[in-house]
């Protein structure tokens, strides 16, 4: 265990104490939301997203001892275990490092040189390897040749016909023998990653594709970046490109071959070709994969983690609320399907127009919504993204301005991302939650609720199907799902929940929940009306002491018995909390006085912590945060992220100009760069050279999901469609 703190200690650039702590507390069975937020004493402060780093790497790890000593066993039972070896595998610092030093002593199936070994010929290998016999080899092989002195009925593959098939029989061999030896294996693979060159070339080079620039293409592998690897997976896949490593070959062989040869000796020419033999057949092909295998598994973990810092923002996105909203999901045949959703989220009318093609009813369906608006006094449209998206963004931009000019009624527009709305509506959630409203109306509810509470409708969507992904759906799914699955959690966990008016999809990513407990927590307060403290949890079935300690501090209890249960303080601490309330001349009553809430956050701002952490017997981070909640009670971090651009006009592709300023919307971040969306069709790209003046090395420590930012047209390709910005403004 002293080894493995060691080594994650020093990857995450955290202290061994840091590490014991947190791998204890993981070990406890505690959660990582838990942890980051009530554990800081333990573990230092240490990030949800340092924990689940940890958390990995733990894993890997524990997984690499398991695997070391498995492998340590199984050498030694074939009687070869010698203390180099043990050493080696000792020092390895990969799974793939444990399997090279095991490749030699692995149960083969049948190959050349097991079939050689079976006819006896392992000692005229070790004579041809050691070079040191003067008789010529042709005689020594005669030894060999055992077909006089085998019984007639023999099984062929222990025969040795001749002197020829001897020889071949023991370079096979060696050939295999080269091929495993791991210093070999290591030192190869070293010069493939610093000097080899990826060649993608196309396979229908007269065929167009999504893949024309690699059509003729070369990088070295060390400066490859994930994004492109991943679209070469992909291009391969589909058959529209083939791609080979090339490698320095003469290098690589010259260096096998001054290890195993021993000046000019009459097994010098066999040396040489066995060398070229075992390159060629053996180890070429097997590198190719390891290699082309250690790319993907590199590019598909940085992808997962930019598609986990891209979800998060959009969990956490701005909810807009008090607002009556019309999802509006936008079509052409089947008509625009309308919801109308009050500023809690109820389905108050549900509705079908037909502006688009080709049906163009614009004036029935322009009343349609007029009506709406002015029935419901709506003060927002919420238009998905997707197809024929932009012809209802001007459609509505016309009822706008109606709405102004007939009604007096001042309605904004946002566009929202509609991705994974559809695969929603025909889920069994979406049933039992609307179960009379057509699944095609669904979509329009989704999307307006995606605007008053993204976290909350976004947790019922599978979050691979959220759209903030890079080649999502090439990566290791279980990877990619069970990060997501800490994304979410981590998301949910920092906002809290009402656990009075949260769903099951919602409750069930709180820390020491599962979906049997979120179910029955609403079954109990379907059953027994409103939860009114936390600690009324403790009667719902299955939510044991052990789930509660997981869950109180992040389950939110608004107009109950006690005001701190509307803050992140946790249980264990309300005696704490409510002697530095009457330290500074208050109680816990008076947090639901606004009047005093202001009185109440200046006194707290100007405690003195060093003192205070003594006088309440309390670590000062937990002390800071218990701080940070009693000022602001009941408040939404949320509200500190930046709100969507609410729009009343549309912009046309047609009115762009190069050197143009705009507002737009961060909608993706990748690794080369980011889509803003500024009121177009298509989002345009802030390449990574055009984020900054200066060097960036990451996209995502410039911007993430959300951010608004003003960009400049730097390009405009009319036939495709695109944009190019610039942040540089």
């Amino acid at each position: 265990m002293d080894k493995i703190t060691k080594i994650i200690a020093n990857e995450l650039n955290i202290r061994e104490n840091q590490v014991e702590s947190a791998v204890k507390l993981i070990d406890e069975g505690n959660t990582i939301p838990f942890i980051a937020r009530y554990r800081k004493e333990a573990t230092g402060g240490l990030s949800d997203e340092t924990l689940r780093d940890l958390g990995e790497r733990l894993t890997y790890l524990r997984n690499l001892e398991k695997r070391k000593e498995e492998v340590k066993k199984s050498i030694e039972e074939q009687g070869k275990l010698t203390e180099e070896i043990s050493k080696s595998i000792e020092e390895a610092i990969t799974l793939a490092e444990v399997e090279d030093i095991y490749r030699p002593y692995k149960p083969k199936k049948k190959t050349r040189a097991t079939v050689a070994k079976a006819k006896g010929l392992e000692p005229l290998a070790n004579i041809i390897i050691e070079q040191t016999e003067t008789k010529p080899i042709e005689e020594i092989a005669k030894a060999f040749v055992n077909v006089d002195s085998v019984e007639k009925d023999a099984p062929k593959d222990i025969i040795v016909a001749n002197v020829e098939e001897a020889i071949q029989g023991a370079l096979d061999i060696i050939a295999e023998n080269i091929s495993d030896n791991p210093k070999y294996r290591k030192k190869i693979k070293g010069i493939c990653y610093r000097e080899g060159i990826i060649d993608v070339k196309a396979t229908k080079p007269e065929e167009k594709s999504s893949y024309d620039m690699y059509y003729d293409f070369t990088e070295s592998i060390n400066r490859l970046p994930s994004h492109r690897i991943l679209a070469i997976n992909r291009g391969e896949k589909e058959e529209f490109l083939k791609v080979k490593i090339d490698k320095p070959e003469e290098k690589i062989l010259s260096y096998i071959q001054r290890d195993i040869i021993k000046g000019h000796t009459q097994f010098e020419e066999y040396l040489v070709n066995t060398i070229v033999d075992s390159w060629k057949r053996l180890i070429e092909p097997s590198i190719d994969r390891e290699i082309r295998s250690d790319l993907t598994e590199k590019a598909e973990e940085k992808a997962i983690k930019v598609f986990g810092k891209n979800a998060k923002q959009l969990l956490l996105g701005a909810p807009i609320k008090n607002l009556t909203v019309i999802g509006f999901d936008p079509a052409y045949r089947t008509g625009c399907k309308i919801a109308v959703i009050d500023e809690t989220g109820k389905v108050l009318e549900t509705t079908t127009i037909y502006p688009t093609e080709p049906q163009n009813d614009v004036e029935n369906s322009a009343k349609v919504l007029l009506n709406l608006i002015k029935k419901y006094d709506v003060n927002m449209f919420a238009i998905g993204n997707g197809t024929a998206s932009r012809e209802s963004e001007m459609f509505v931009a016309d009822v706008i301005k109606r709405a102004k000019e007939q009604l007096n009624m001042d309605v904004h527009y946002a566009i929202v991302s509609e991705a994974g709305a559809s695969v929603y509506s025909a889920s069994k959630l979406a049933t039992e939650e609307y179960p009379d409203i057509n699944v095609s109306l669904r979509g329009a509810i989704s999307i307006a609720r995606r605007l008053q509470d993204p976290l909350a409708e976004l947790v019922k969507i599978d979050p691979k199907s959220i759209g903030v992904g890079q080649y999502q759906h090439d990566v290791d799914q279980k990877k990619l799902s069970e990060s997501l699955t800490g994304v979410v959690e981590d998301a949910v966990n920092k906002v809290g929940v009402d656990v009075n008016t949260a769903t099951p999809s919602l409750l069930q990513y709180i820390s020491g929940i599962n979906k049997t407990i979120a179910n029955n927590i609403v079954k109990y307060r379907d059953e027994n009306g409103k939860i009114k403290e936390r600690k009324e949890l403790l009667k719902v079935p299955k939510l044991g002491k052990s789930a509660f300690e997981q869950c109180a501090g992040f389950i939110r209890v608004f107009d109950g018995k006690n005001p701190l249960e509307t803050t992140a303080v946790h249980p264990e601490s309300y005696e704490v909390a409510e002697k530095l309330l009457n330290k500074i001349g208050y109680d816990k009553e008076d947090l639901k006085d606004k009047n005093k809430l202001k009185e109440i956050k200046e006194k707290l701002a100007n405690v003195n912590v060093a003192n205070t952490v003594k006088e309440l017997e309390i670590g000062e981070m937990t002390l800071k945060d218990i701080i940070d909640e009693l000022s602001k009670p009941g408040r939404d971090p949320r509200e500190e992220m930046p709100k969507p651009i609410l729009r009343a006009d549309v912009l046309k592709f047609e009115d762009l100009i190069e050197g143009q300023v705009l507002t737009g919307t961060v909608r993706n971040v990748t690794d080369f760069g980011a889509f803003v969306d500024v009121g177009v069709k298509h989002d345009g790209l802030v390449h990574i050279s055009e984020m900054s003046n200066s060097f960036v090395k990451n996209p995502s420590d410039i911007v993430s999901v959300g951010d608004i930012v003003k960009v400049k047209v730097i390009g405009i390709d009319k036939d495709r469609q695109k944009v190019k910005l610039s942040m540089k403004v």
